[in-house]
């Protein structure tokens, strides 16, 4: 079990805080899915949690988290081709997998936090929406610290960051 005041678990949450911009941003551009990097940026904290206490912090956690969220994705893609290709043979139709994009394998990733910025502050939004969405996913804080600042309802807030990402 995991002491969730251990040096451990505090290193963990230093290393969520410092990559989790950079690890959605790259996510995003792989997934091309906000909501799905954000999903996977979890799911790979979750693992983390898991094995990280036992076989101790890797040398470059960052990398370690993107590579762990990508296989997902990559894995969740194939699981996703296969039952197309399953269904299409009952069914007699023809379906089209998404497929991931290569190239998003070997494109650099400096410019990943930037492009989420970008992405988080379309004109599109309103401003409140802007403010709320960069809040959560380039600076990493909580819907409920996002409602404080805001001086509103952690319900409120949540629902703009929803309509935000869509």
């Amino acid at each position: 079990m995991l002491d969730a005041n251990g040096p451990t678990s505090k290193a963990i949450e230093a290393v969520w805080r410092i990559e989790a911009a950079r690890l959605i941003g790259g996510l995003v551009r792989f997934v091309r899915d906000v909501d799905r990097a954000e999903d996977l940026a979890q799911e790979a904290l979750v693992v983390a949690l898991e094995r990280w206490p036992v076989s101790g912090i890797p040398d470059k956690p960052g990398a370690w988290l993107l590579a762990t969220a990508k296989n997902r994705a990559i894995d969740e893609s194939r699981r996703r081709s296969m039952m197309s290709a399953k269904h299409s043979e009952i069914e007699h139709t023809t379906a089209h997998s998404e497929t991931l994009n290569d190239e998003a394998l070997d494109a650099p990733t400096s410019d990943d936090v930037l492009r989420l910025i970008l992405i988080a502050c379309h004109p599109v939004l309103s401003k409140d929406a802007r403010v709320a969405l960069t809040l959560r996913l380039v600076a990493g804080l909580s819907t409920v610290e996002i409602a404080r600042a805001f001086l509103t309802t952690e319900p409120t807030i949540a629902q703009r960051i929803v309509r935000a990402k869509r």
